[in-house]
């Protein structure tokens, strides 16, 4: 890891990284807790994640399509740093109104780069990714800002290879 990358790992881990005992999404507890809000509401180290997630985005991406929640603010600020479009994708299409699962970008049909900003199983982005090619999208990788413990298997069982900024273990 080059000075600059581990120094942005050093920063989001001062920022983000709790203590204590937590129940994680996957039912899973930890003592460790990644608060990635912290990060993503910290406009300048948003910025920095995104610079440093550029050279991750596979070239063949048409759409970046960022996770509710925590992957929105990831895509919209790689979406800017890039100029690729985004699709904000909900957990379920919504009831009302046009009844969509991803909002802004088309995907059908478009080579798409799910966007997360972290991994513990990766039970959601399995889930999602479905959802989105049964919505014609077609998946190119899933890319995270922090692998918390090797989602990657379960993404690999779905033919979906996952790419990480940092693990957990980066952020010190």
């Amino acid at each position: 890891m080059n000075d600059d990358l581990a120094d942005l790992a050093r920063r989001i881990g001062e920022t983000c990284r709790l203590t204590g005992t937590f129940t994680l999404r996957s039912g899973q507890v930890s003592t460790t807790y990644f608060d990635k809000y912290l990060f993503e509401a910290d406009p300048s180290l948003l910025a920095a994640v995104a610079r440093a997630a550029i050279p991750l985005i596979p070239p063949e991406t048409e759409v970046l399509a960022g996770l509710e929640l925590g992957g929105v603010p990831v895509a919209t600020a790689l979406s800017l740093a890039t100029g690729l479009p985004a699709a904000f994708v909900r957990k379920e299409a919504k009831q009302y109104g046009t009844a969509k699962l991803a909002e802004g970008a088309d995907i059908d049909g478009r080579r798409v780069l799910i966007v997360e900003d972290i991994v513990t199983t990766g039970g959601q982005v399995v889930l999602s990714a479905r959802d989105l090619q049964d919505r014609g999208a077609l998946l190119v990788a899933a890319l995270c800002v922090i692998d918390r413990s090797g989602g990657a298997h379960q993404l690999a069982d779905a033919g979906l290879k996952l790419v990480s900024l940092f693990t957990a273990d980066d952020l010190g």
